[in-house]
């Protein structure tokens, strides 16, 4: 029998973490996964086959977006009532899974957002991704008065109703804070509860400083625009 619940992992040239983030969910039968191959050119989806980890390979790297729809997709397809977002890298404990699911079962929430900051947590960042963190919390409260401490933060579950526009429409790349803009503007209620982060456990992060303004940029500019369509 299925369960109600898919854990979307999607995974860039993530073969030094990908076998151990998979194992790391034995124990939660109440969850399905799947594991997004997004066009990885490393033995990302070698491991996936050899183990035989539930996955789809995209023949092309789409980016975070593209591989986030395509779970999203996966989820509407085939009736899932919720959908959580797991980073491949190791960052996001597995402990936290149920917190997320009680949150939004037992609440009226369409997303909730697992967040290092409306607790505290052992979440150390460095003073530049923690300044990037406060500037979209600020950009969204002003354009949408939504307020969500961690709004990049790619911990996160939604029901039935996100799932099919999710799958329908969803941000091409770096898509966290713009899809909170998106569903501020369809009234959609998102709440945050607290969770533990590690740091990345394997690979290397594609964010390098000039993408990091690049990001910051083309955000801010589509939240602006989304928030007045």
């Amino acid at each position: 029998m299925q369960n109600r619940t898919l854990i979307i992992i999607p995974a860039y040239n993530e073969e030094s973490q990908i076998a151990r983030t998979i194992q790391s969910l034995e124990g939660f039968d109440s969850f399905d996964y799947l594991v997004v191959n997004d066009g990885s050119k490393d033995r990302t989806k070698t491991i996936l086959e050899e183990n035989k980890f539930h996955h789809v390979s995209l023949p092309v790297n789409l980016g975070i977006g593209g591989a986030m729809q395509t779970g999203y997709k996966y989820a509407e397809r085939h009736g899932y009532e919720y959908a959580i977002q797991l980073d491949a890298d190791g960052q996001h404990d597995p402990s936290d899974l149920v917190k997320l699911l009680d949150a939004i079962v037992t609440s009226d929430a369409d997303m909730v957002i697992g967040s290092r900051f409306v607790e505290k947590t052992g979440y150390k960042g460095t003073n530049t991704r923690r300044a990037g963190i406060y500037y979209f919390y600020t950009m969204l409260r002003f354009i949408t008065g939504v307020k969500v401490s961690d709004p990049t933060s790619g911990y996160r579950i939604v029901n039935r109703s996100v799932i099919q526009y999710f799958a329908q429409e969803y941000p091409v790349d770096y898509p966290e804070v713009e899809v909170i803009v998106q569903l501020a503007r369809k009234k959609k209620k998102i709440l945050e509860v607290s969770v533990e982060m590690n740091s990345r456990q394997g690979g290397v992060s594609s964010i390098t400083p000039l993408k990091s303004i690049y990001y910051m940029l083309k955000v801010t500019f589509f939240s602006v625009i989304r928030s007045y369509l």
